[in-house]
């Protein structure tokens, strides 16, 4: 039993890179608890002609599956892929939050929730846990196209049109999700997918000859020659 665990744990030691989240989930619980009032507003006038749709909040949380179930195929099917995911996300959600530190900015778009549909009492939930601050850039949509860029770029679904699709029309919906329950401005999605593009570019066309990244790579790898 004992054994099996060792040689599970060896095999998959990869996975403890996740451990990180911790990190990224305290720091942003914490931001939200201290900056009430954002220094900087993020608006554009292209919010006022985007409607509120209430039905969007379930692709909208959808991402937290769309995150996971990426990350724990990979973790068993790819490490190369979950590494690079992995990398993608963490530096990416790690710049969203020294924005958010030394830049508190967040959104004044909300509207009032009145209707009593199904819809509508998780966006007041959804309100109610999560304050309009930290917005920019967006974390939904920064790991959105993060998730997307790893199925579409992984071998195993070279040929699997259907994955491909679905993926891309989730990271869509999801996107698109987050300005049409309010939850961000035009900019903050403007924002996290430039900061997206720039990170697709650092970790995916460079990353084999950036040091940094190498030596990470290489500390996995003795990981699991030492367990």
């Amino acid at each position: 039993m004992i054994n099996n665990i060792k040689i599970f744990c060896k095999k998959y030691s990869h996975a403890f890179i996740l451990l990180y989240y911790l990190v990224i989930l305290a720091w942003f619980r914490y931001l939200e608890y201290v900056v009430s009032i954002p220094r900087y507003t993020m608006y554009s006038k292209l919010d006022d002609y985007i409607p509120f749709i209430s039905i969007f909040v379930v692709p909208y949380l959808l991402w937290f599956a769309y995150i996971a179930v990426t990350l724990v195929y990979f973790c068993f099917k790819s490490k190369e892929d979950f590494l690079l995911l992995s990398f993608f996300m963490f530096i990416g959600m790690t710049i969203c939050l020294i924005i958010y530190t030394f830049f508190p900015n967040g959104q004044n778009l909300r509207p009032e929730v009145v209707g009593n549909d199904i819809f509508s009492r998780i966006i007041k939930w959804l309100y109610d846990f999560d304050t309009p601050t930290n917005s920019a850039p967006s974390m939904h949509v920064l790991n959105s196209i993060a998730v997307h860029i790893s199925i579409a770029r992984y071998n195993g679904f070279r040929n699997n049109r259907i994955v491909k699709a679905g993926s891309f029309i989730l990271m869509v919906s999801i996107i698109l999700s987050t300005v049409f329950i309010k939850q961000h401005s035009v900019m903050d999605v403007m924002y996290g997918t430039l900061l997206s593009i720039i990170l697709y570019f650092v970790i995916y066309k460079y990353n084999y000859r950036l040091k940094g990244l190498q030596k990470l790579r290489k500390s996995f790898e003795e990981t699991d020659s030492m367990l």
